[in-house]
């Protein structure tokens, strides 16, 4: 009877993928890969590093068995570990995914002093004083006026906006990026209707709200409950 493989090496264009067991014991799987990449090795004439992408399917690998697994390919003369893949989400990144994509609704007056922070999107029904604060890991949309601090996309997301029905913040920032209001609107011109967003050069740009509709697809996902 043939035995089992629980290690398939597959090579590609851009390095080997690893495909690894999901039912076989850890200590199994392990000392199987050991073998595998050492006969591999012996076969490889390449002096150049090689990616590896490891995939353990329906396996959960906590963080100890992860760096065991990438420390025993990084042994292994010129591989290098590209990425570990697996079908197993946690609940606590589930929940944390969900709150990153969640749009929070608060109907309040952010006033000076006060911060309102949320995960995921923030949809505030009320003004942002100055000396007041709103922070969100997604975008931030406020029906009122914004004159405090708006801070987007606060995890990494830089494709995250900032929109108010009028636009007088004393900062606006979306990620890494800090634009500082002007001391005043230029010929004294309302603000109205507008959002802010980072381009292609990195600096935070205010525009007719409008110009989401091109810049921002994504935003559509909340039409029909998508």
């Amino acid at each position: 009877m043939k035995k089992r493989q629980n290690v398939t090496i597959k090579g590609t264009k851009d390095g080997i993928v690893l495909h690894l067991d999901d039912s076989c014991s850890y200590q199994e799987l392990k000392k199987e890969l050991d073998e595998k990449l050492s006969a591999n090795q012996r076969t490889q004439t390449e002096r150049h590093l090689t990616p590896v992408k490891v995939d353990v399917g329906n396996r959960y690998l906590t963080d100890v068995q992860r760096e065991e697994i990438k420390d025993l390919i990084r042994q292994k003369k010129n591989l290098d570990v590209d990425d570990i893949e697996s079908n197993v989400v946690l609940k606590v990144d589930v929940e944390k995914l969900k709150a990153e994509n969640e749009v929070v609704t608060v109907a309040r007056i952010i006033r000076s002093g006060q911060v309102l922070e949320v995960p995921g999107d923030l949809l505030l029904i009320g003004d942002v004083n100055p000396g007041g604060t709103v922070i969100a890991g997604g975008n931030i949309f406020i029906m009122g006026t914004l004159k405090g601090i708006a801070h987007a996309g606060v995890f990494g997301n830089d494709q995250a906006v900032i929109a108010a029905s009028s636009m007088q913040p004393a900062q606006l920032r979306i990620h890494d990026c800090i634009n500082r209001a002007p001391d005043k609107a230029e010929n004294n011109e309302k603000r109205e209707m507008e959002c802010a967003y980072i381009d292609d050069t990195h600096q935070i740009i205010v525009d007719r709200l409008q110009v989401l509709i091109n810049l921002r697809p994504n935003l559509n996902r909340f039409e029909g409950g998508h």
